[in-house]
């Protein structure tokens, strides 16, 4: 739908935010080039008697000049400060208002925004809330659909047991390689290409200068390590020698046997070798990812990947082989040109493989991906194909077995939808969830990586990110070092 004019009568940078987010989520923009309608206005006032309420005036005017006027009033829960209740409830009432005088259909998740949508659901639990208040609450407060709700409530009752189970004192480490054989159409990662070896020999000595670093400050506060995940880019695309030495650093400074999972980003076929496959089970990798998106070759060469459905299976049988516990499996729904033949066709490949995890992606318009800078080039399925796409994934992964626990949204997503791990009992990825749920210290080392740094008395989270360009990283790496360590110091001292 084309707007001629928007008008809205609070100027506030957060206000003018949420309802754009709400033009964007319908599809609606606002332009001079052949309008459907010459004018939108809406009027939003703030009430604070006795709880914070909005009243919401939404007209809309024809090319005619013909004006209708729409209406509608919605009011706090009490358990939210005034200024987030005030900025829920503007948002709420436009969406609702769209719905009514736009005919516009439900979006999926409502009004909800932001990444990690399960934290709302561990913080009504913690209340004391049952599954069936949870659900009610996103739908008065988000105009969450049933099905969302009841898949963000599934998720967090999974991982309860995993997060409340955890010491203050686990952390949780991870590792980025910066680097890739190519550049995927859909990627906006800051993944650099493989440099030559006297670059990648740099990277390395900054990489273990950065692990020392962490290493002291894990002895000097008694820390655990949990989980350890390596990714990126895409580790293994480092030349043979090279990964093992990164494995080897990795080993040395934070492997014990109270170490509950590895994982390592094995990614794409093209990135493997015997060699690595070897190094893998020497330094005691539990869990690696092998990623082929798609088993559909015409597909993976639209998206850029230079390796064919049978090396994904090859690549697989290798893992399995060498005795690797546990292989997660992505999928990305709503690639270029795919239809839900093909995404049958790929979850009923992966399925005769059996692996342990399989997380399910949904295509997102990432800035800084070739994707997005070429879209009029490219054909995607519309929002109603992925949704049918998303639906057989979901239904093949139960069929296998596995549930979902761990899920995460982007913006500008296929269908509207999300991303989600589903996996069997019992293999789930601890990194996963304690990434997702911040409720755990993790230390970021290497390139774009970044620590998370729960404080234990507060339960407040600050974050140090690191470089994502190489050249940064390595010549700042001090700095890095210097703010992670602050505030390690002041969540643990």
């Amino acid at each position: 739908m084309k707007i001629g004019k928007f008008s809205l009568n609070l100027t506030a940078e957060v206000m003018v935010k949420v309802s754009k987010e709400v033009l964007t989520l319908f599809g609606i923009i606002v332009t001079g080039d052949d309008p459907d309608f010459d004018e939108m206005a809406v009027r939003h006032e703030l009430l604070t008697d006795p709880a914070p309420r909005v009243r919401t005036k939404l007209s809309l005017t024809d090319q005619a000049g013909r004006t209708e006027l729409y209406e509608c009033e919605s009011a706090g829960d009490g358990e939210e400060p005034v200024s987030a209740a005030f900025h829920r409830l503007v948002k709420l009432n436009f969406y609702q208002l769209l719905r009514r005088c736009c005919g516009m259909p439900p979006a999926p998740w409502g009004i909800l925004y932001g990444v990690r949508p399960v934290k709302i659901v561990h913080r009504y639990m913690e209340r004391g809330m049952d599954r069936a208040a949870i659900e009610r609450r996103l739908a008065k407060n988000f105009a969450v659909t049933p099905e969302k709700a009841r898949l963000l409530t599934d998720v967090a009752l999974r991982q309860r047991p995993f997060l409340l189970s955890a010491s203050a004192k686990d952390v949780s480490i991870y590792i980025g390689i910066p680097f890739c054989l190519s550049r995927c159409l859909y990627c906006s990662f800051p993944a650099n290409l493989l440099p030559n070896e006297a670059r990648l020999a740099d990277f390395m000595q900054v990489l273990e200068k950065d692990m020392r670093a962490v290493r002291s400050a894990l002895t000097r506060y008694d820390l655990r390590v949990q989980s350890i995940y390596i990714g990126g880019g895409t580790p293994t695309s480092l030349p043979d020698h090279f990964f093992a030495a990164l494995m080897e650093a990795v080993g040395q400074n934070f492997y014990s046997a109270g170490v509950a999972e590895v994982t390592v980003e094995a990614g794409r076929p093209d990135s493997m070798s015997p060699g690595k496959i070897k190094t893998l089970k020497d330094y005691h990798v539990t869990r690696v990812s092998v990623n082929p998106q798609t088993m559909q070759a015409r597909t993976l060469k639209r998206i850029g990947r230079s390796h064919t459905p049978e090396d994904v299976v090859t690549m697989y049988h290798d893992l399995r082989t060498a005795g690797i516990a546990s292989i997660n499996m992505d999928v990305i729904v709503g690639l270029p040109g795919e239809t839900r033949a093909d995404m049958a066709d790929t979850m009923a490949k992966l399925a005769t493989l059996a692996p342990d995890d399989i997380t399910l992606h949904t295509l997102a318009l990432k800035r800084g991906s070739q994707l997005k800078m070429n879209l009029s080039e490219t054909e995607l399925p519309k929002d109603e194909e992925v949704r049918a796409m998303y639906a057989i994934a979901r239904e093949s992964v139960a069929r296998q077995g596995m549930e979902p626990y761990y899920l995460y949204r982007q913006g500008y997503q296929s269908g509207q939808l999300e991303n989600v791990g589903c996996a069997r009992p019992g293999a789930e990825s601890l990194y996963n969830i304690q990434i997702m749920g911040e409720r755990q210290t993790i230390l970021g080392i290497g390139g774009a990586a970044t620590s998370k740094i729960v404080n234990p008395r507060t339960e407040r989270m600050k974050a140090a990110f690191n470089a994502k360009d190489l050249k940064s990283y390595l010549e700042n790496i001090d700095t890095y070092i210097e703010k992670r360590a602050s505030l390690l110091a002041e969540a643990y001292e």
